[in-house]
């Protein structure tokens, strides 16, 4: 599935928030600036299913991250009590297995234009170390690549992923996989952070289709504006 050609359209807002007031006032100000919002679990938790439809019925697209991993059968019931939100995307995670990577994909086709099904494969709060820990030989670079692999060959669409893994996984996995990318900082939004940067600009052209950028926005004093001048970096 290609990326949409406007630019404003590859950004999702993380909601990080158990304030639907909050959510319902970000989401009004952003409708037609970004591509859509992403709800996690600390949303989920605070406000359920009729918090993600509040801030759907705003007409801005879902993408519910909720990271389900459990057996099969479970997850695949999941999705589909998911599909009547009509998520955008939703993610699940690939450690679940072939079986579980399938039911999920196999649930979302149960209703036309379903959402768009992605793998969650390393978390970024994991290092090579952490992996070893828990069994996984290797780096954690060449887990996500091992993970992608599988995902894709189970059906999904794509995956959530760091930035510093993009380039390697389009170059593996082709044009039409889709590849999700959380953390980007604009440079303006990263004064003193003596880490290196990866700008909303620096992942589309490693080969990101969608970005996911919470407080660069959120935490803006006019969150439209700084969508606006996020966008207008990705046009330059």
């Amino acid at each position: 599935m290609k990326p949409p050609s406007n630019p404003s359209k590859r950004i999702f807002v993380a909601l990080d928030t158990t304030d639907l007031d909050r959510a319902l006032a970000l989401g009004r100000d952003l409708a037609g600036l970004v591509g859509g919002v992403k709800v996690g679990k600390e949303f989920f938790t605070a406000l359920g299913p009729d918090g993600v439809r509040a801030v759907a019925d705003l007409g801005l697209p879902v993408f519910l991250d909720l990271k389900f991993h459990d057996i099969p059968a479970t997850v695949a019931g999941a999705v589909r009590a998911a599909l009547p939100l009509r998520p955008f995307m939703l993610n699940v995670h690939a450690t679940g297995g072939a079986a579980m990577l399938r039911a999920a994909a196999d649930a979302a086709k149960d209703v036309t234009d379903g959402p768009r099904i992605l793998a969650v494969t390393v978390l970024t709060s994991l290092g090579d170390e952490d992996l070893a820990a828990v069994g996984v030989p290797g780096t954690s670079h060449e887990q996500v690549l091992r993970l992608a692999r599988l995902a894709k060959a189970q059906g999904l669409d794509g995956v959530v992923c760091s930035a510093r893994e993009v380039e390697a996984l389009r170059k593996d996995l082709g044009p039409d996989f889709t590849l999700v990318v959380p953390g980007i900082r604009p440079i303006w939004a990263a004064a003193d952070d003596q880490k290196r940067i990866v700008t909303p600009a620096d992942a589309v052209a490693l080969g990101a289709d969608y970005l996911v950028i919470g407080r660069p926005i959120t935490g803006a004093d006019n969150p439209a504006d700084a969508a606006k001048r996020i966008a207008d970096e990705l046009t330059d």
